[in-house]
Formats: C-alpha cells, sequence, structure tokens
C-alpha cells in the first residue's frame, strides 16, 4: 500500500506564518515527518512525500506525483488561519474532504477527526467538504486536515511544540491504521538483542564457578563452547 503525506504549502510561501513568526510549513513538514516515523512500524506499507524544504513545490506537481505513483490513500496536512493576519477568536480542528464526498474518504475523514479532537482536546469543527485542487486532482482518497488556527494564541503555541505535532502524527496514523487494518511489523523480526561476556575460560569448570556466581546476583547465564 502507498500513502503520500502532503506537508501543505513550503518555507518561503508568503503569509502562511503565525502572527509572532512560525511558517506554517514548520508545523505541517514536522507532523509529515513524525508520521512517517510511526507508519514505519506498519507492514507492507511505503509513504511518499510531495513537498520539498528546498522549494514550495506547485500543487499540479503534488497531485500529479501522487497519481504517477499510483497511491492509495493523499494527506495533506496544515495549519488554519482566520482573520487579516493578526490574532484571531477561531480555533479547533477541522478535515477536508472533496464535494463530491467519497464513501472512503467521507469515512476515513471522519477517524482522522475523531483521532485528533480525541487526542488533542481542541474544539471539534467537524469534518467538511471543498473542492481544493488536492481533493480534487487526486485519483486516490484525499484528505486534507488543518490541526490548529495559527491566529489563535493558545494553538498558536501548541502548533510550536513538539509534543503537539507528535500527537497530531500519531492520531493521523492511528486513523489510518484503523481504517485501512493496517498490520504491526511482526516484534520477533524487529527486536534486538544485544549480548555481554563476561568472561572466556580454557576449562569448563572455571566457566561453571562464574556462571553459578552470576546465578547467586540474579542473572541469567548461558555456557557457549567455542571452538
Amino acid at each position: 500500500m502507498k500513502i503520500v503525506l502532503d506537508a501543505g504549502h513550503g518555507y518561503s510561501t508568503l503569509g502562511k506564518r503565525t502572527p509572532d513568526g512560525m511558517k506554517e510549513y514548520e508545523f505541517n513538514r514536522a507532523v509529515a515527518l513524525y508520521a512517517r516515523h510511526f507508519l514505519s512500524d506498519y507492514s507492507n506499507l511505503e509513504v511518499l512525500f510531495t513537498h520539498s524544504d528546498q522549494e514550495d513545490i506547485p500543487l499540479e506537481e503534488r497531485t500529479e506525483k501522487a497519481n504517477k505513483q499510483e497511491a492509495d490513500c493523499f494527506l495533506s496536512i496544515h495549519a488554519n488561519a482566520a482573520g487579516d493576519g493578526g490574532w484571531h477568536d477561531a480555533e479547533g480542528i477541522e478535515t477536508f474532504i472533496h464535494t463530491s464526498t467519497p464513501w472512503d474518504a467521507q469515512s476515513l475523514a471522519s477517524k482522522i477527526q475523531d483521532k485528533l479532537t480525541t487526542s488533542t482536546g481542541r474544539k471539534n469543527r467537524g469534518v467538511k467538504t471543498a473542492n481544493f485542487h488536492v481533493l480534487r486532482k487526486t485519483k486516490m482518497t484525499a484528505i486534507l486536515v488543518e490541526c490548529g488556527f495559527m491566529t489563535h494564541k493558545e494553538e498558536s503555541k501548541l502548533l510550536q511544540d513538539e509534543s503537539y505535532r507528535k500527537q497530531c502524527a500519531m492520531a493521523i496514523v492511528e486513523a489510518i491504521g484503523h481504517h485501512y487494518s493496517l498490520k504491526k511489523r511482526s516484534q520477533a523480526s524487529s527486536k534486538k538483542l544485544y549480548k555481554v561476556q563476561v568472561g572466556a575460560f580454557s576449562s569448563r569448570e572455571g566457566a561453571e564457578q562464574l556462571a553459578l556466581k552470576l546465578q547467586r546476583l540474579g542473572m541469567d547465564t548461558h555456557i557457549v563452547q567455542t571452538s
């Protein structure tokens, strides 16, 4: 399965920032990176990015890349804004799907919206429809999520907080995992073991004496003979 994570806008995008200076892309990018990390826990899954740290990729290029990759899901990550660029009372989280209200997108958006608002405790502004380019021109299930208002004093601080960014990413990933019934990687295949050797002996008797001392200290010991 292929999932596209799209961090909206770019570092150079004009006007997309909090009144105290945080660029929206900083939040969007961080959440995308955390989400990719959390998605790595699932098997048979490929995560793609359509954004770039070097430039603000045009919307047409973003949707074309997702379509060429034949992705299964497109998720565009954003932070909201209201008013004329100053502080504003509007707050909360909302999730968008295309105005044609495709069933799968509506179902996934509802799960993402519920997870985000439950996890963060922010106001639930609901699932809404819009004719955004990334929702209209993608050939797969497409969602756009607004994780809080840059123009709201309290939420602007949250958007700049790493724990909130991780919280949003985890909520999004949990919703995706549940919606698509994704399977976690086998713990046995990913588990690493590190061994500590205490000593080496030319006679088994010496090894057994040390093993006995360690066992009395509550340590699990094994004697291994090497050639």
